[in-house]
């Protein structure tokens, strides 16, 4: 069912199309891992031209917001559902766990397909495998080509994890790539991104035109490990750090592969009619070559480094275009909105936790209806990680020095942190040489060195203080209570977090060598 606030949007979805045209083409890219720094309209130094020019005849959304790794953003992203709602707030899938988003979670394909589209996914899934109904083709997707678990090698396809037993941990590996069910052995030795780029096309280049095209394109790009073809690396010859040089070119092969997508669906003849989106999945990763300077943070932290995300839309219906849009706007909110692009109906989904916000990104002029968003609730974060945590519950009593939950939770321009929010560093970019930057000089490798997290209850102003600078929650006590008692309401609608044990079973010797 639709709450309020997004029904009023559903009610005459053909305003949308000039008479006599189909429903527009869906393309929804996800990078993996990219920072906020790594795009090339934030920072020259990346060579993205496809992406730029994506933007260029787009809107970029500048406050577009996404979970900190990549498991809950792809739940949310699919279901339109906090990941406080589907049991998955604590990390992400691991390989070797009996999980997945919850089999029934309606998600955005199987609406699609509801309202007339063919619907494909190419790349990574990472929203569990342990049985067939979590599969992408039992889930509304026609096709699906690409990996199921977190990571694995680009070249190779193998995917490695620790198993747990007591006070041992045994090392196992296996093949991760799949065409729809079947292994697909033969993907082996090619690097994924032209995989990824070659399928995609083909469907494109296939495709009947007639009917409306949903096509899911989540790269691998750029999540560790930093592997790309030698001609990239080529361009960043200049810059010093290993990693950020590997990771840098990445994201150029990356973009590479997006361009002859794009070039795809031209030659088809359906560019015209097709609308483009395009998001990370959380936060850069500094320790493999990502950046999100200016801002505070990284992937797995509730800081603006790891949630504020690189957001764009292009095409079909767009108006206004070569702008910045400050709206707030969250992964979660494009299942509504696509469902309202497609004239979809939502009949059957859970409550949602999502907008539509489709006026506010097509119109310079319209105000985005979210105003609050809730980052996470996870008692059960630690820091180092640890594969079996203690649960912290978020306590029944609230205040600024008894809160010590992981939890974050942005209401109009104020945003509270309470208990540890994760890595807390300014990373500056690691380039050749950065002079002068905002009003600094530094070497390769320096950072801002970080506040001491003395208080578990942190507020900022995010809309003056992006970085997280300031900690004001001793001057707004009111505003501390207020939010408190928001993240406390979320919490009461929390459904137990689904974080299983390993289960040997999945051990993938026992499966031919795969996962």
């Amino acid at each position: 069912s639709w709450p309020s606030h997004t029904l009023c949007f559903l009610v005459f979805v053909q305003v949308l199309y000039v008479s006599g045209h189909q429903k527009p083409n869906i393309l929804l890219i996800v990078a993996d891992d990219l920072g906020f720094n790594d795009v090339g309209y934030h920072n020259p130094d990346i060579y993205t031209p496809n992406i730029n020019k994506l933007a260029k005849d787009g809107v970029i959304l500048e406050s577009y917001y996404v979970q900190p790794i990549c498991t809950p953003s792809r739940s949310q992203l699919m279901t339109g559902r906090y990941q406080i709602h589907t049991g998955l707030q604590h990390s992400v899938i691991f390989a070797p766990q009996p999980n997945c988003l919850p089999v029934d979670e309606i998600i955005l394909p199987q609406k699609l397909k509801e309202a007339g589209y063919t619907t494909h996914a190419v790349g990574k899934w990472h929203l569990g495998f342990y049985k067939k109904e979590c599969l992408p083709t039992s889930r509304g997707f026609d096709t699906f080509y690409g990996y199921y678990c977190g990571a694995e090698d680009y070249y190779t396809k193998q995917v490695h994890a620790n198993f747990h037993f007591g006070n041992k941990t045994r090392r196992v590996s296996g093949f991760d790539f799949h065409d729809n069910s079947r292994t697909e052995w033969e993907a082996n030795g090619t690097y994924s991104s032209y995989l990824y780029r070659d399928r995609a096309v083909r469907i494109i280049k296939s495709h009947n035109s007639s009917i409306p095209l949903f096509m899911y394109l989540p790269f691998q790009s750029v999540h560790f490990p930093l592997q790309v073809p030698a001609k990239y690396i080529k361009r960043y010859r200049h810059i010093k750090d290993r990693k950020r040089r590997t990771f840098s070119a990445m994201v150029t092969a990356m973009d590479e592969a997006i361009g002859s997508v794009v070039d795809a669906l031209k030659w088809k003849g359906i560019w015209q009619d097709t609308l483009v989106v395009f998001t990370t999945d959380n936060g850069g990763q500094t320790l493999f070559g990502g950046n999100n300077w200016p801002l505070r943070g990284r992937k797995a932290s509730l800081w603006e480094g790891g949630v504020r995300g690189v957001g764009l839309v292009r095409g079909y219906g767009i108006r206004d275009k070569g702008r910045s849009s400050n709206e707030l706007v969250h992964i979660s909110d494009w299942f509504p909105t696509l469902l309202y692009i497609a004239g979809a109906n939502a009949s059957g989904t859970k409550p949602l936790d999502s907008y539509n916000v489709w006026d506010a990104i097509a119109n310079k002029d319209v105000v985005s209806p979210r105003v609050e968003l809730l980052h996470n609730i996870d008692p059960l974060f630690t820091r180092p990680y640890t594969p079996t945590p203690k649960l912290i519950p978020y306590p029944n009593k609230h205040g600024v020095n008894t809160t010590k939950g992981h939890a974050a939770l942005r209401y109009k321009h104020w945003k509270l942190h309470t208990g540890d929010p994760g890595y807390d560093k300014w990373d500056l970019p690691p380039t050749k040489s950065y002079c002068n930057l905002s009003g600094m000089h530094t070497n390769t490798n320096s950072k801002y060195k970080s506040t001491h997290l003395v208080p578990s209850v942190h507020l900022f102003d995010i809309e003056n203080d992006p970085q997280e600078r300031k900690n004001l929650a001793q001057i707004y006590p009111k505003v501390v209570d207020l939010l408190l008692g928001k993240i406390a309401m979320y919490n009461k609608s929390a459904v137990p977090i689904n974080f299983p044990p390993y289960d040997p079973k999945s051990n993938p010797s026992l499966h031919g060598g795969v996962w």
